[in-house]
């Protein structure tokens, strides 16, 4: 079941590491009087509840993950004689590059209640990225996103062979994100940055004999169109 909080709110924007955690304050004292407060503390800390998301999607259900090419990824690949296409279900148009979403779950906090306030995972089976140079093609697939750590993983095929499975493959920044958009039974993500990670640039490079392809390099911005019933 997916709810959504009916007040739309910024989400995604500053995506960050690791999962949300509640953190008790414990004390050390050496008299009864330390020790009585530091049980009034316990007892506090204790009762405190953890924060509840304003957002919560446990199963995704469709939609996809649009990213608008930047000019300077395609003039990268322009100069290295590099034909970008698509694999599966994923599409190229008007500029954009779109992977349907094929599963995934998401919860959304209040910013600055918790350390890291966004969670989940955004899956993309069964399509994915080519990029083709001469004889060589090689095929980026079954993105995974995962905002806790700004970061999509997926699997890496070269001329069919598969050279990496579930490698980080693009970072993540949400700095840019605008606030959602909730249309009908839809919720719009528009504005986190996709570049090459540090682990693609050299598998590319390798690959494809240069060593033109910079970790950073900006791909595009991201567009997460997702049902929210």
């Amino acid at each position: 079941m997916a709810t959504l909080n009916s007040t739309p709110k910024r989400i995604f924007a500053g995506i960050a590491a690791a999962a949300v955690l509640t953190l008790p304050l414990t004390a050390c004292g050496t008299d009864d009087a330390a020790s009585a407060d530091n049980s009034s503390d316990s007892n506090s800390s204790s009762s405190t509840e953890a924060p509840q998301p304003v957002a919560s999607i446990d199963a995704l259900t469709g939609q996809n993950t649009a990213i608008a090419l930047d000019k300077g990824f395609t003039d990268a690949l322009a100069s290295l004689k590099l034909t970008p296409g698509v694999t599966g279900s994923a599409k190229l148009t008007d500029g954009s590059l779109v992977f349907p979403i094929s599963g995934g779950n998401v919860s959304v906090f209040e910013p600055g209640s918790v350390p890291n306030y966004v969670v989940g995972q955004i899956q993309h089976e069964g399509s994915g990225l080519s990029l083709t140079a001469g004889d060589t093609k090689v095929e980026l697939t079954n993105f995974n996103v995962d905002p806790g750590v700004s970061r999509v993983y997926g699997d890496v095929t070269v001329n069919g062979k598969v050279a990496a499975t579930s490698a980080y493959l693009f970072e993540l920044n949400g700095s840019t994100l605008k606030p959602l958009q909730a249309e009908g039974d839809t919720a719009i993500l528009e504005g986190t940055k996709v570049s090459i990670s540090d682990v693609a640039a050299p598998l590319l490079n390798e690959t494809f004999k240069t060593d033109a392809v910079k970790p950073g390099l900006l791909v595009g911005v991201a567009k997460i169109t997702v049902n929210t019933k």
